[in-house]
């Protein structure tokens, strides 16, 4: 059986078209049940969650030379939150799926893999939630087929829980003027440097 990653390796080739490509994916609800498929498994289904999307991200830009590096993004509520990450002419971006607008991908504008980190403190503020820390991972050392397993691979979730996160303090007056503003008015539609 030919691979789904060959094959939309071949036809992505840089970080903007794999989001452009995760975005038109429809996002994966988990109806039957939680799923943490790989790759390929979820190229053939066709769906994505973050992780999902970021093992996709991942096994396609590495065939162009890119580390399978993400960023996990913990949350108060713990519904964390996971994007690939890639460096380009210096500067940090990412690549991502998720429900919420703002928690998509970022174009490579970050100096900093912290700023990148804060980038999604404000979009991500809502009625719960509230990122807490961040940490960078290799993929690989999670010593799990997130490439081309067809079971789920929960190892990898379970390294990204477990690994040592930075902290990341905003001021308290920052936090409640978002809470406000996401109860008045709901997410936030737009900011800069969102894909």
């Amino acid at each position: 059986m030919a691979s789904k990653i060959d094959f939309w390796a071949e036809k992505l080739r840089t970080p903007d078209e794999v989001q452009r490509f995760l975005r038109e994916l429809p996002y994966n609800q988990e109806k039957r049940g939680a799923t943490l498929r790989s790759a390929e498994q979820a190229l053939r289904a066709g769906t994505c969650h973050c992780l999902e999307a970021s093992f996709i991200a991942a096994a396609i830009l590495e065939k162009h030379g890119d580390p399978p590096q993400v960023m996990s993004l913990e949350s108060q509520d713990g519904l964390d939150h996971v994007v690939y990450v890639f460096k380009r002419r210096g500067l940090w971006g990412a690549i991502s799926r998720s429900r919420e607008e703002g928690l998509h991908g970022r174009a490579p504008k970050f100096k900093t893999l912290r700023a990148l980190a804060e980038s999604y403190y404000d979009p991500y503020v809502d009625d719960t939630g509230k990122v807490t820390a961040f940490q960078i991972a290799n993929l690989d050392d999670a010593q799990a087929d997130w490439r081309g397993s067809k079971r789920n691979v929960w190892k990898v979730e379970r390294y990204l829980l477990e690994i040592p996160h930075e902290k990341i303090k905003i001021p308290v007056e920052r936090y409640r003027e978002l809470f406000e503003n996401h109860r008045d008015n709901g997410p936030l539609l737009r900011g800069p440097h969102w894909w």
